[in-house]
């Protein structure tokens, strides 16, 4: 070809372009543009339509819809150097890897994207126009690899590629995936193949490569093409302006503001009770249903909606005036008179936030009532400056004294009613709870996985003023949504697991709110306890604690947001190949928010989305099955939803015998803490049917019945609660299967001297006085060095394997230990007097 003016007619499936050197003119589809020589490549005409309403709304892709979305090959040219072109055509977008210098930002978004793998279909029918027009390349794969390695190490390709969209990490992925299409695909497109031929025999120049290296790699991450779009769909900074129906009314927000047992709640509840209608936010069941039932008992129609459960209080289950629902499940679509958001201060909470977020942006009340901390005041009314609401403020304080003491408890011994010893971990509640047992003092348990009937249960024995059960054992689950009759609140620790912004676990010192929140369950207003105290069990930790209650709660900063359902279907069009989980990612590095909100922790949701990824679900199923609240940390709960996924993916019901059969009910009475955790998880899973019966009707459609045996599970557990003490110690003297373990010399010693006891068993011949009570001597010794070996160590591997989990500690096994050789001197002299009274 002559270089100085270059004319290259190729076949297309719609189209013929002219090239001459200086400029280019495209007839493509109707499009007609001039692109002139500067620095910039064309950008490839694409034809995918606009997110329609219909579209937007199908979560289902064909085929057919994600060939529409690729886009068409970009005009063919041939140079004898490096051109730069630049589009001149007005609806061409350009894409840049800046984003306001933020190349750090940029990078990591990079590494997000997944390479889409690049179909290589052939059809040995068709004619392969490429070597019809130039020359054959199926003897040249070594050439054309050196061509190609050229081709990646210039630094103008570098330039131009990153000008397009492509840092080296794209760039790099992106030449991969096009160099192994050439070298392995039949037959290569007409233009593309003509290009190369030009290269080999030395006509071309190999930087002509680079508009069809651009294509594939469009090909190869679809995102290039449509990364303005996925920018603007990620753009969280105005979100007010999500919920139209609020904006259109006149709301008054008014801030209920103090610390905990000061009122503050009741007094938004009165109004809540006196309006025509409302809606109640609360942050756990417990409190919801509470409400529920105080509404109720005053004549005022109230429903329940959690989200595993829907009570309605008219017979005919039409729906009442009024509404108790925990926060998640607040409808941003009904209008009411009045609403209430408890505790708004979780606004900032790294995983639930944007729940109390959504609720204040979005519901369409006249009257909002916001209870929580003076710390969220200042973000709310930021917040109400934004939705142009007018807002009022209502402090209130302590309706009841807190005196902080100046000792510490420093021993179990120094316990009297009315204590809440308050711990961070089970090891620490099962020790404490086993050594008032042993000092003959009764003591309710409360910890965050206990159901909330047994709950309820532990605190009315707790409040009860007959029932011989004083001092309550609990972890920090008593924050909030239970009323108890406490008087004095004892920090075992002041440092507790928390999990970052990151979504990882860590220890951390309480920080003053949470202290205030604990401390402040003392003393409650209307018990029988009218001034609270609080201390510590070490001495050490009670001038931390007096300097954590000495400051001031920090002010909130910033409020939580979560991408929604229908903001991830819009990235799902973009980005059709994309895993949820992918898709979650990018969305989350790529939104932009104000100063006054924060993208919550979505490892959760994550977590999930990779589980069930290799299951053939739709979008939105898969979105939804990806909210469920689960503890993910326990792997029959995880196996459980596994199941359930597979199950509703092959369109089988979840019925009632199906159930039964997976967690093996019915279940008994737990006989040691292994059982006990076993039961909390069953309970779990059954919330966790409840909770998707409620999204997928026709899958779970036995509701009731599972609600009724999760009531029966519920008393079980309260049953295994309230013998706390024994399970723990029937935990260290059985092994997994039920059976009594033996210390490892006692198996020895049994193995040893057991053929000569089963000779002694069979022989007919009866025994001498003596030789009984040299036996019985024996047995003595024996017994006591029994003893004294499990005094020394415990051999059971259930013992080993709490340990090992952390659900117990070294401490606890040397309590059980002293209480067991006390226990079995005890029990074994009364044993053998049963003996000798019976022989007689």
């Amino acid at each position: 070809m002559n270089m100085t003016k270059t004319r290259c007619l190729c076949l297309f499936t719609k189209g013929i372009l002219n090239l001459r050197r200086g400029q280019i003119f495209c007839r493509w589809d109707g499009h007609d543009g001039l692109f002139t020589s500067t620095r910039h490549v064309p950008e490839a005409i694409s034809d995918r339509p606009p997110p329609s309403t219909s579209t937007r709304n199908n979560w289902t892709r064909t085929a057919a819809d994600k060939n529409k979305r690729k886009c068409a090959p970009p005009p063919l040219f041939s140079i004898s150097k490096p051109l730069n072109i630049q589009c001149c055509h007005s609806n061409c977008r350009h894409y840049s890897n800046s984003n306001n210098g933020n190349d750090k930002n940029d990078k990591n978004i990079s590494t997000l994207f997944i390479p889409v793998p690049v179909k290589m279909t052939f059809n040995p029918d068709d004619i392969n126009i490429g070597e019809e027009l130039g020359a054959s390349l199926k003897d040249k794969k070594a050439e054309l690899l050196q061509v190609l390695n050229l081709f990646y190490r210039r630094k103008e390709i570098q330039r131009l590629a990153a000008e397009s969209g492509l840092d080296e990490h794209l760039f790099h992925q992106a030449f991969v995936s096009f160099r192994k299409y050439i070298v392995e695909v039949e037959a290569l497109e007409p233009d593309l193949h003509i290009i190369l031929s030009d290269i080999l025999a030395e006509a071309g120049h190999v930087d002509d490569i680079f508009p069809y290296f651009l294509r594939h790699a469009r090909q190869v991450f679809p995102a290039l093409d449509c990364m303005e779009d996925l920018k603007k769909i990620s753009d969280l900074t105005d979100p007010a302006q999500w919920y139209g129906d609020a904006r259109d009314i006149k709301r008054k927000i008014v801030f209920h503001a103090g610390p905990t047992n000061s009122g503050k709640t009741y007094h938004a509840l009165e109004r809540f009770c006196n309006a025509k209608s409302g809606v109640y936010c609360g942050p756990l069941k417990l409190l919801a249903s509470e409400v529920h039932m105080k509404t109720n008992d005053k004549g005022i129609m109230c429903d329940l909606v959690t989200g595993e459960e829907r009570r309605y209080s008219n017979p005919e289950g039409t729906p009442s005036s009024h509404l108790a629902c925990t926060v998640e499940m607040t409808s941003v679509n009904q209008p009411y008179e009045v609403a209430v958001i408890d505790e708004i201060q979780m606004l900032r909470d790294p995983s639930r936030g944007w729940a109390w977020t959504r609720a204040f942006l979005g519901l369409t009340a006249q009257e909002i009532h916001l209870c929580g901390e003076e710390a969220a005041i200042d973000l709310v009314q930021q917040l109400t400056a934004s939705t142009g609401d007018e807002m009022e403020i209502r402090r209130y304080k302590r309706l009841t004294s807190l005196k902080i003491l100046d000792e510490p408890l420093g021993s179990l011994e120094n316990t009297r009613p009315g204590d809440c010893i308050v711990a961070f971990n089970k090891n620490d509640l099962y020790s404490i709870s086993r050594q008032l047992e042993a000092m003959g003092k009764e003591c309710a348990v409360i910890y965050g996985s206990l159901p909330p009937g047994t709950k309820l249960s532990q605190a009315k024995k707790f409040n009860d003023p007959d029932d011989p059960c004083k001092i309550m054992v609990a972890t920090d689950a008593i924050g909030m949504g239970l009323n108890l009759s406490i008087k004095r609140v004892i920090f075992n620790s002041l440092i507790r697991p928390i999990i970052n912004e990151k979504g990882e676990k860590e220890m951390d010192r309480l920080s003053t709110s949470q202290a205030l929140q604990i401390a402040g369950r003392a003393g409650r207003f209307g018990t029988q306890f009218q001034e609270g105290e609080a201390t510590t069990f070490h001495a050490s930790d009670l001038i931390t604690l007096k300097d954590i209650l000495s400051h001031s709660v920090e002010s909130i900063e910033a409020a939580g947001l979560h991408p929604t359902a229908e903001q991830i279907e819009l990235f799902a069009y973009h980005l059709p190949e994309a895993t949820l989980s992918n898709l979650i990612d990018i969305f989350v590095t790529l939104s932009k928010v104000d100063s006054n909100y924060f993208v919550c922790n979505v490892d959760d949701f994550k977590f999930l989305a990779d589980m069930i990824q290799h299951i053939p679900l739709h979008l939105r199923a898969r979105y939804v099955f990806c909210c469920a609240p689960i503890n993910k940390k326990h792997p029959f709960i995880s196996t459980m939803f596994l199941k359930f996924a597979r199950q509703y993916s092959r369109n089988e019901p979840m019925t009632y015998d199906w159930f039964c059969r997976q967690v093996g009910w019915p279940l008994s009475i737990p006989k040691n803490i292994r059982d006990l955790m076993h039961l909390e998880a069953v309970h779990d899973v059954m919330d966790l049917y409840l909770w998707l019966s409620y999204r997928f009707m026709d899958m779970f459609p036995d509701t009731l019945i599972i609600r009724d045996i999760q009531r029966e599970l519920d008393d079980i557990i309260h049953q295994g609660v309230d013998n706390i003490t024994k399970l723990i110690r029937a935990t260290e003297i059985r092994s997994a299967n039920g059976v009594s373990s033996l210390p490892d010399d006692e198996i020895t010693r049994k193995k040893r001297l057991g053929k000569s006891a089963d000779s002694g068993k069979k022989s007919r011949s009866k025994p001498s006085r003596d030789s009984l009570k040299s036996l019985k001597d024996e047995s003595d010794i024996q017994n006591h060095e029994l003893d004294q070996t499990k005094l020394k160590t415990i051999s059971g591997r259930l013992s080993k394997e709490l340990i090992k989990q952390g659900l117990l500690s070294q401490d606890v096994l040397d309590q059980l230990h002293q209480e067991w050789l006390n226990t079995g001197t005890k029990g074994g002299s009364k044993g053998n007097g049963r003996t000798r009274k019976k022989k007689k």
